[in-house]
């Protein structure tokens, strides 16, 4: 029963409740279950107490309104009927007395409605090793998440992927506090979380009562009816959390079927799939022992890497072993290590940047068994060693880290950052490799005399066309302002208000083969003061 129910059960036996003067938050507030038009926010009081929630798209007039007189320690609203691709300021409250928000670090942004719609995910396996200790904040969790904060502002990714032991030793409550609500609180805020369950996420008290899964479908893909496994989508691509812990035959079988008929629906670019015990591992766990973690990481393998390579899934993330390892792009290898052969091997190059390695697929399309990424990122709260022999890996690691997923049109670039801040491994994997690149070095600069913006960029001889997109927010691309053709690097900008509201421009390439990816935008802070209010010339 949850913390929820159980105050709605205990206030409706006539037992007396009150709201305390010094009232705090105890956990969040955080969210959840995102889509383009719902938010769900979930916070902890020390004592119990209605729920009051004022919402709006501007921080100074939060004029929407969610509250329930029903009091309760554990608070939860789903917001409804908003804009997608639109940020939202919010601030909670237990009257009269305001708990968290009401500022510039207490927001949301609704998912995309547009497909094509850029995709950027911070992914941390085996993370919560601060549930552990009493006093919380392991060294090694702390210096992973200040690494890639520092490294990533933000502002640069979208949401939190989790690949299980979110909170240590064995996932209660308490631990869950200490490994995962109080490490990541300033992230939870304004980022939804996506989890799948890990062996130490064990406690029925942890993982399923601190996250709220959608079964019915509500954020995207076919409804599965429990939150034990589900999906979502976000921009031009569709993710899915499988459960690797729960051994039950027909738990697994009722799963796979889902899993089936889940991926047959989607229709995105990009498939990605995580869970927690990885099918290929040679670090300080053993993929193919079958002693090992119960026999779950053979079980995978053999069971669910047939069913998503049919499907032509991208990536596959895992936890569990504390390294990073990143496999080959391979396909129809379902037994041990030392069976592994080049009939496997889909791509031979390793794939990193600068050896100018990229995993390529021929279309944009799914296409069955066109190759899969395995990925174990299991060290952002420690890390351990291993052999890391097994021959479908082409990279491993035992570093601390966590990594970046950016999904950008045809494109999708994969980057481990480690504890110290350092780039530990990156690759690409580009659809339709024809298509243009992004555009490099854009910037936009100000006409002194014309007072109109000047936008240039580094393009490629084979780009044809150059469509370039005006935004007043850093959550979206804004609308079109002008097209161009190739062999031209720049853009005059006439039609900008006289005035100092910021902007961010985009341009993206297009050719014969189609639109290349959106890249990086250029940021204008807004017209120069001597500038605001003439007529444009």
């Amino acid at each position: 029963m949850s913390g929820a129910l159980w105050v709605a059960v205990f206030c409706t036996l006539g037992i007396p409740v009150r709201v305390a003067s010094g009232q705090e938050l105890s956990r969040g507030p955080y969210l959840q279950q995102g889509t383009p038009t719902s938010m769900v926010i979930r916070w902890r009081t020390t004592e119990p107490s209605e729920t009051r929630l004022a919402y709006g798209t501007s921080r100074d007039s939060l004029t929407m309104l969610a509250q329930s007189p029903t009091r309760t320690t554990e608070h939860k609203v789903e917001l409804r009927g908003l804009r997608a691709q639109t940020r939202y300021y919010y601030r909670i409250s237990a009257s009269p007395k305001v708990l968290a928000g009401g500022d510039d670090d207490h927001y949301f942004v609704t998912s995309p409605r547009n497909a094509d719609e850029p995709t950027r995910v911070w992914i941390l396996g085996d993370a919560g090793s601060s549930g552990k200790l009493e006093a919380g904040n392991d060294p090694s969790q702390i210096l992973v998440r200040d690494a890639f904060l520092k490294a990533v502002s933000p502002q640069g990714f979208n949401f939190i992927m989790m690949l299980g032991d979110n909170a240590y030793n064995t996932g209660t409550d308490v631990e869950y506090q200490r490994g995962f609500f109080d490490v990541y609180r300033s992230v939870l805020r304004s980022k939804v979380s996506w989890p799948t369950q890990g062996n130490h996420d064990a406690s029925p008290q942890g993982y399923y009562e601190a996250y709220s899964l959608p079964t019915r479908g509500e954020s995207g893909g076919r409804a599965s009816g429990t939150e034990e496994y589900y999906s979502f989508d976000h921009g031009n691509a569709h993710f899915i959390s499988l459960n690797s812990q729960n051994r039950d035959p027909s738990f697994r079988a009722s799963m796979l079927k889902w899993l089936r008929r889940d991926l047959e629906a989607t229709t995105k670019v990009w498939t990605t799939v995580f869970w927690h015990h990885p099918p290929y591992t040679k670090g300080h766990h053993d993929s193919d022992d079958l002693n090992d973690s119960g026999g779950r990481m053979a079980w995978m393998r053999q069971n669910v890497l047939p069913i998503l390579e049919r499907a032509g899934v991208d990536l596959v993330f895992s936890g569990h072993s504390h390294s990073y390892e990143r496999s080959r792009c391979i396909d129809r290898h379902y037994g041990v290590a030392q069976d592994f052969s080049e009939s496997s091997i889909v791509q031979p190059c390793d794939a990193r940047e600068e050896k100018g390695g990229t995993y390529t697929k021929a279309t944009l399309s799914k296409t069955p068994h066109s190759g899969t990424i395995y990925v174990v990122s299991g060290s952002a709260g420690s890390v351990q060693g291993g052999r890391f022999d097994h021959p479908a890996m082409v990279v491993s690691e035992a570093t601390l880290g966590s990594v970046l997923l950016a999904i950008d049109g045809n494109e999708a670039v994969i980057t481990m950052i480690g504890a110290d801040g350092k780039v530990v491994d990156s690759f690409t994997l580009r659809k339709d490799p024809a298509r243009p690149r992004a555009v490099q070095n854009l910037i936009a600069t100000v006409d002194e005399q014309s007072c109109h913006v000047v936008v240039s960029w580094n393009g490629a001889p084979t780009d044809s066309s150059y469509t370039i997109y005006r935004s007043t927010s850093v959550d979206a691309r804004g609308s079109k302002v002008g097209r161009i053709k190739g062999g031209t690097s720049h853009f005059t900008d006439s039609t900008i208000s006289s005035s100092t509201t910021p902007v961010w421009y985009s341009v993206r390439a297009s050719s014969a083969r189609g639109q290349g990816p959106w890249g990086s935008t250029a940021y204008l802070a807004g017209l120069p003061a001597h500038c605001v209010g003439l007529q444009r010339r």
